[in-house]
């Protein structure tokens, strides 16, 4: 699975380097292409629909090192469910015959690699996961649900004692974390597992944290391009936001530029057509009340290969972190990153 992944800063008065992508000239075109005014709330939305998969193949790359640790994947009849299924069989990890899933998987079969993997529903589910976990000591789970099911799963695999990363966005995240550390179960924890999106978030905190108002008057432009099916703002564009805010600058979320037109995706942010249904293009423009200097900042990325890998180190990183009997019990994917010896 392709994916691309730039971050890119320019420090320029004029920039104009990418002509696919909507530089700040282009936000004039786009609202006015569109019938967006300036200051008020611009989403562009689509809808999307498709068949029930009954059935997922993946396919299975060489595998360079059998680590041999099982992993079992809920979601995995979901389009990122299948990537880390994909990526963890690359890897080495070994996916166990079971999943659950929502009500309407129940009974699919997803033939991972050649192992078929039988998707359960609500029905028995925690005596699925300790029987699982019984005969899987070393049992890792992996969650890519969904949003209205984060609270309930973790609950579950709290109860049942099973380490879990779970990267399904959503939920009641402040009773996630309470849930996670009354248990004391092992948990990597993040709603972004880009491993090299979340470097970029972690840069730009620190930034604001060490230089708070350096931005103080600049203006601020935010255009984020993703899949017609993702409905809300991106949870890495309001961190991005949030950052900024703290350097000086004054912006709302409903100011975000959501682009979820496919025409509009190809033809102005320069999304390749073979990614239209999985893919995120986000652009932030800063510029002196002047208008004498600007910044940009971005990052692009076709595909969920990107985020499957990272889920998978943060599977390799939380096993060791279970064997060693680690104090700490949640993690998120900034210790996973500061762990380093990522493949």
């Amino acid at each position: 699975m392709a994916f691309l992944a730039d971050i890119s800063l320019n420090i320029t008065s004029a920039i104009s380097q990418l002509s696919n992508l909507p530089l700040p000239s282009s936000f004039s075109r786009l609202e006015s292409s569109v019938g967006i005014r300036s200051g008020h709330s611009r989403k562009l939305f689509v809808t999307m629909s498709g068949a029930s998969v009954q059935s997922v193949a993946l396919s299975h790359s060489a595998v360079s090192k059998n680590v041999g640790i099982p992993v079992m994947v809920n979601g995995c009849t979901g389009k990122m469910g299948r990537a880390v299924l994909e990526a963890a069989i690359s890897a080495g990890l070994d996916p166990v015959p079971v999943a659950l899933g929502g009500p309407d998987d129940a009974g699919k079969i997803v033939d991972a690699g050649g192992k078929q993997i039988e998707v359960h529903g609500h029905t028995d589910r925690e005596k699925i996961l300790a029987s699982t976990f019984d005969d899987y000591p070393n049992l890792i789970v992996v969650d890519y649900t969904v949003p209205t099911a984060v609270n309930e799963n973790a609950a579950l695999y709290c109860k049942v004692g099973v380490p879990f990363v779970i990267g399904t966005t959503g939920g009641d995240r402040e009773l996630l974390y309470k849930t996670v550390e009354d248990s004391k179960v092992y948990a990597v924890i993040s709603p972004q597992m880009g491993k090299q999106v979340v470097a970029f978030l972690a840069a730009i905190k620190i930034m604001a944290e060490q230089f708070p108002g350096a931005f103080s008057g600049y203006k601020l432009e935010v255009m984020e391009s993703h899949q017609a099916s993702k409905l809300d703002i991106s949870g890495t564009a309001k961190d991005v936001i949030s950052s900024f805010r703290k350097l000086g600058v004054s912006y709302e979320l409903d100011q975000v530029l959501q682009i979820r037109d496919p025409k509009l995706q190809t033809e102005m942010v320069g999304v390749p057509e073979e990614h239209l249904s999985g893919h995120a293009f986000h652009m932030y423009h800063l510029s002196s009340p002047d208008g004498t200097v600007s910044f940009e900042f971005q990052h692009n990325v076709c595909g969920r290969s990107i985020y499957a890998e990272g889920t998978v180190d943060a599977v390799l990183f939380l096993a060791k972190k279970v064997e060693s009997n680690s104090d700490k019990k949640i993690f998120n994917m900034i210790d996973v990153l500061r762990e380093g010896n990522m493949r």
